[in-house]
């Protein structure tokens, strides 16, 4: 009965943790619906007007990959993107408001239709009406909008995470891939290309799976297993893709004044200036998401607290209590000074324990600076000294760190360190040619006193700064209404 309610209880786990998966599985046929939109759509049919409409023309916005969609054992005759590039940019430059788009992509189909209708009219023209109107003529374009979907990669990231204990498992998988499209618009009157633009796009997979495999009973086995894959749509990365590349055409030719919006000259600027921080971002963005940019003021306090451990002549060295305070000042991204004082004791069981203190300059040197996680390396010189000062000796000491940014101007790190004293009397027993040694690590905090003085921190501080104008502004309004509300009802009283 015990083991019968041991694996109830493991499925219902699982089941109960996996229950998103169960809550939109597809049990019935779905009908139709208006496709998805992404979030550039919303904001590009809420783009400002243009002062006059752009006559465009689109020709062919094609796959140039030629790449074939992967399988397991090799390749398949479908393509890894779709090939309605044409359609989903014509899409996207009409609901955007700023391009009159005419047909080019099927420009035979249109004339052939005019010629039906041309004659069709000189037809009626002879027999019943002469004075039937000829053909309006087509609309040329002012400019031709060019380019396609130049790469697709794909398994660019990959991996995953499980465990498993006593037939009892879970894993999960993620891939990701990535589109890359161009877009350039090129003046029919001269043949210049006016302006071109470059957008990638992500594409993420992930699978989720659980199972149990276990005897509940002699020669009697339980296995049940659960799991979900998403992945996210191809096309709806290229629309995304291709909308972000006509909102990107829109406003770089904005500032290059090609064509102008309705707006003031504030908003305009206003305008400009949202799209080239998103630019700079996106410029300091390596390709697997690390946004680099300097994120470590130039001073900073330090404080820890851990733990030593005696490494000389003595046997059954014990843990001891360290403290340590500090001061930083950074030389580059990469490298930093470290000046620190640290109180701890060093103890052998029964044998040994004193108390000790130290002065520490140490050169530390970043690994991954632009980063909020990042290892670091430090190494320098000391001096060691007993409580009362009684002996002072020099020391060299080096250890590495890991660094996380919880904050901008809050770091939490931990570190291991390696200390050599120049002396073989440390624990007071001379012993053998080795000198003395002991180790520290530890837990701290780095507060920085100082932000980069990047432009990234200058739109933060900018909008932190148009948040607290906000808030002070409610607040004012509201102890307004708050007053008029009093002397209405104090008006109220009196009468």
């Amino acid at each position: 009965m015990l083991n019968y309610r041991s694996a109830f209880a493991v499925i219902l786990f699982l089941l109960l943790t996996s229950c998103g998966a169960f809550f939109n599985q597809p049990y019935k046929q779905e009908r139709a619906r208006i496709g998805e939109t992404s979030p550039v759509t919303k904001k590009l049919k809420e783009f400002p007007l243009p002062q006059e409409p752009v006559v465009a023309g689109v020709y062919n916005f094609k796959d140039q990959t030629g790449q074939y969609k992967a399988v397991e054992n090799g390749s398949t005759f479908s393509t890894a993107v779709s090939q309605g590039g044409t359609t989903m940019l014509s899409k996207a430059l009409e609901d955007s408001k700023w391009f009159t788009v005419i047909e080019r992509e099927n420009l035979g189909n249109l004339l052939n239709e005019r010629n039906i209708i041309r004659s069709t009219r000189d037809e009626y023209r002879k027999n019943q009406n002469p004075n039937e109107p000829n053909l309006p003529p087509l609309l040329y374009a002012g400019i031709l909008l060019e380019g396609g979907v130049i790469s697709y990669d794909t398994n660019i990231i990959t991996g995953g995470a499980g465990a498993r204990y006593l037939g009892v498992g879970t894993s999960t998988q993620y891939r990701q891939d990535r589109i890359t499209v161009y877009l350039r618009a090129v003046s029919t009157s001269s043949g210049r290309v006016l302006k071109t633009v470059y957008i990638s796009k992500t594409i993420l997979s992930q699978a989720v799976s659980a199972n149990l495999f276990k005897y509940v009973k002699f020669q009697r086995l339980l296995e049940t297993e659960i799991g979900f894959t998403k992945n996210e749509p191809v096309q709806l990365a290229m629309k995304e893709a291709i909308e972000k590349a006509v909102e990107a055409l829109i406003i770089e030719g904005i500032k290059d004044e090609l064509w102008l919006p309705r707006l003031s000259e504030e908003a305009t600027a206003k305008l400009i200036e949202d799209y080239d921080s998103e630019k700079d971002e996106a410029i300091t963005t390596e390709l697997y998401d690390r946004f680099l940019t300097e994120r470590r003021g130039d001073y900073a306090v330090s404080a820890a607290l851990g733990g030593t451990l005696m490494n000389g002549d003595l046997a059954n060295p014990q843990l001891a209590f360290n403290s340590k305070l500090g001061f930083k000042r950074k030389l580059n991204p990469y490298l930093a000074l470290d000046v620190s004082f640290n109180k701890f004791n060093l103890e052998n069981k029964e044998l040994f324990n004193d108390g000790f203190m130290s002065f520490d300059l140490n050169l530390e040197y970043k690994i991954l600076p632009f980063d909020n996680l990042t290892p670091y390396l430090f190494g320098g010189i000391g001096t060691n000294a007993l409580d009362y000062f009684n002996t002072i000796e020099p020391k060299l000491q080096a250890g590495l760190g890991i660094e996380y940014l919880v904050k901008d101007n809050l770091g939490v790190y931990v570190f291991g360190e390696h200390n050599l004293v120049f002396s073989d009397k440390l624990d007071g027993v001379v012993s053998g040619s080795m000198d003395d040694m002991f180790y520290r690590f530890g837990l701290g905090v780095n507060i920085y006193l100082s932000t980069p003085n990047t432009k990234f921190n200058q739109r933060k501080e900018l909008e932190r700064l148009k948040k607290a104008e906000l808030k002070a502004l409610k607040k004012e309004n509201r102890r307004q209404m708050q007053e008029k509300n009093k002397s209405a009802r104090q008006n109220i009283k009196d009468n």
